[in-house]
């Protein structure tokens, strides 16, 4: 009898993997982590001519087909119109990795205080943090019905959204050229996803299409030297994250591997949400 094989179940060939928000920091790792296992990738971003270029790199490196295509996941014709070209590009959806969010074009407005934010600035990062989860989920799940073949939906939330932020590492420390913080608004979306995961796990249960989060800590991508230790303080393992240890919990929650997981949270967060 020859043995099973347990390599197998990790093997993405001849599926087709949706990336949102493939061009982000995490985003350009997980198009890869996803092709260098055989899936065909479709590259979902706002820059139409940066996906089609990463689209050609990642054939190029890993010998699968792939397809960069603009869309704006806050509007529902967009969505639509990305799920129907990439359905004519390769035929199936299997994977989707319901990834993009936004930090909003107006960074003062941002990181504005919670006692002065703006009601235009929540709604403008709701739109895309969880009305844009909803459009997609909604588009391709309906796809993967038609299909009757079940499939795979991991969905991005962030630490963030099962934990509060420590607002004291905050204090020194900048990024993108400034002062940060974690707003409100953030958070507020980010827990979101985790109940729209929970819903649509049961909900697609049924068909055999699998929903579940992915929740990653603090990821280093240019923070200074001070905000990178007083949050590394607060993590057991004693150090932010590195964009390329996210991806073998994306292909895990993709493949067959996880073929019996559904409705959950993989945290990937170094140990912080523990203490």
């Amino acid at each position: 009898m020859k043995p099973y094989s347990y390599k197998r179940l990790f093997d993405l060939q001849g599926k087709t993997a949706i990336v949102t928000g493939g061009l982000g920091i995490l985003g350009r790792h997980f198009c890869r982590g996803l092709a260098e296992f055989g899936a065909n990738v479709a590259v979902v971003d706002l820059d139409s001519e940066g996906a089609k270029a990463f689209a050609q790199e990642l054939e190029t490196s890993y010998r699968v087909k792939c397809l960069g295509v603009s869309c704006d996941v806050s509007s529902q014709q967009s969505v639509n119109e990305m799920v129907e070209e990439v359905v004519n590009a390769f035929g199936e959806i299997h994977i989707l990795h319901n990834n993009a969010a936004s930090k909003s074009k107006d960074l003062d407005a941002f990181f504005a205080p919670f006692e002065e934010y703006s009601m235009e600035q929540w709604r403008e990062i709701m739109s895309v943090n969880i009305d844009g989860m909803f459009l997609v989920a909604q588009a391709v799940g309906k796809q993967m019905v038609l299909q009757g073949k079940g499939g795979s939906i991991i969905q991005t939330a962030s630490i963030y959204g099962i934990v509060a932020p420590d607002n004291r590492i905050y204090e020194g420390s900048f990024y993108l050229d400034r002062q940060i913080n974690t707003p409100a608004v953030y958070s507020a979306s980010k827990s979101s996803v985790l109940g729209l995961t929970k819903y649509l796990s049961t909900y697609w249960a049924p068909q055999g299409i699998r929903v579940n989060t992915l929740i990653p800590g603090g990821v280093e991508s240019g923070q200074n030297e001070e905000f990178k230790q007083k949050y590394s303080n607060r993590v057991p393992l004693a150090r932010m994250a590195q964009p390329e240890e996210l991806v073998g919990a994306l292909v895990y929650l993709a493949s067959d591997s996880s073929s019996y997981v559904t409705g959950q949270q993989i945290v990937v967060d170094g140990g912080l949400s523990v203490w």
